[in-house]
């Protein structure tokens, strides 16, 4: 399919940092671009957008013409099993295993009849640490998902409940990390993923970047998102300037401070 420039309104701004928000808002500890983007960069080879800010739009962005290789490639571990859920889990006791579980949480497919509310609710059982699941959280969960699963059938010209139409999607693809702190149990990392949505065939695709700070405590058997670890990430970043969001293959991925991912064999 031919991919275009595509533009991006509010809704779908906030559609976005919903569905890459996910992990955090579970914790009841948002720290994402669905709050504090100004712009996205265009990725290498497929559509770029100007995402306006709250404040208003920032400069709009050219396709660059050319690569520039990331300096840091890591090929993160696997999890060692499959919980009930689908997902990998069993991770290695190591800070890549908590960045890899921390990628896996923040990787979502919404098309057809899977709803926003499956993916966070398939996300909520299998990555948030038992001690932060209570059914007040699965409420706020579902109620906030509802509202997003909505609005994003909604653009896609469908009612409430309905599959989304042949070839519409949203996407959420972790593609670099940078660590904020990290011990031989917990890690805290910035996790950058592109956020992508199509709403049916012979629409133009359009992308935009998130940035979501998460935290991750080893429970003995294996690494889970915990709100303890990310109130230390908060105050571990605290009047820290954030880390530019950047495509992998842009100059500024390279001068932001990002590790790209490398999928692992």
């Amino acid at each position: 399919m031919a991919r275009s420039r595509g533009s991006w309104t509010t809704s779908s701004i906030w559609i976005a940092g919903a569905v890459a928000a996910a992990v955090g808002t579970l914790t009841g500890y948002l720290v994402s671009s669905g709050d504090d983007s100004a712009s996205s960069t265009p990725s290498k080879g497929s559509i770029g957008s100007s995402v306006p800010s709250p404040a208003g739009p920032p400069p709009s962005h050219a396709d660059p013409g050319d690569w520039t290789e990331p300096e840091r490639w890591v090929a993160l571990p696997r999890g060692q099993g499959t919980d009930k859920q689908g997902n990998q889990v069993l991770f290695p006791h190591t800070t890549e295993g908590a960045v890899a579980m921390m990628v896996a949480a923040n990787t979502t497919v919404i098309e057809g009849d899977r709803t926003i509310v499956d993916e966070q609710l398939r996300i909520f059982h299998t990555y948030i640490s038992s001690s932060d699941q209570s059914p007040e959280s699965v409420a706020k969960l579902k109620a906030t998902a509802e509202r997003t699963d909505r609005e994003l059938r909604a653009q896609a010209g469908v009612l409430p409940g309905k599959p989304l139409p042949p070839g519409a999607y949203m996407r959420n693809d972790v593609v670099g990390y940078q660590v904020v702190k990290m011990s031989p149990d917990e890690v805290s990392v910035w996790v950058l993923a592109r956020v992508t949505q199509n709403d049916g065939e012979y629409r133009s695709e359009k992308s935009t970047y998130t940035r979501t700070l998460g935290g991750a405590q080893w429970d003995g058997t294996d690494w889970k998102l915990t709100g303890a670890a990310i109130r230390r990430a908060l105050q571990a970043t605290q009047g820290k300037s954030r880390p530019e969001m950047a495509a992998p293959g842009d100059a500024g991925f390279n001068e932001a401070g990002w590790t790209a991912i490398r999928q692992a064999a």
